[in-house]
């Protein structure tokens, strides 16, 4: 908290530091910023590279806690256990192969923070998957009605 207390941005509103079942969620302006102010800090830390910089503190600074950092959304990072990144959804795919004999013999995966040290780029790059990077939801609904002939 000190760091972001100390960090010299144009907005900080409401909760920095949210516990979300099995991960910490960490915004530097604050969850309780509005819509325009995200849209605003969102252009801000494309400039100057905030949430980056805070993700790579907070791992030089607990190297020995085993958490994996990723950037996602306009305003926050995420903080959870190594493994548990977008890929660990696909064990359940596993399990019901095991289970049932179901084969999936394609995954899609369409996400927009698909560079490194972005929420999606695990499960984008996972060999079990076909990534698709889109950069919102009308782009998405375009990628599948050509990707699916719709």
């Amino acid at each position: 908290l000190k760091y972001i207390a100390d960090l010299d941005i144009p907005i900080k509103r409401g909760t920095f530091v949210e516990f979300r079942g099995g991960m910490v969620n960490i915004s530097p302006i604050g969850q309780g910023a509005s819509s325009v102010e995200m849209l605003e800090f969102q252009r801000y830390d494309k400039v100057h590279g905030v949430r980056k910089t805070m993700a790579e503190k907070l791992e030089g600074q607990f190297p020995d806690l085993g958490l994996q950092y990723s950037i996602g959304g306009q305003i926050c990072f995420d903080a959870f256990p190594v493994g548990w990144d977008k890929t660990y959804c696909l064990r359940h795919i596993k399990a019901e192969k095991e289970r049932s004999g179901l084969v999936y013999n394609q995954i899609h995966f369409f996400g927009d923070m698909v560079q490194k040290g972005g929420n999606d780029f695990e499960i984008y790059k996972d060999e079990r998957t076909i990534g698709h990077t889109v950069v919102s939801p009308e782009d998405m609904m375009r990628e599948l009605r050509e990707l699916f002939d719709l």
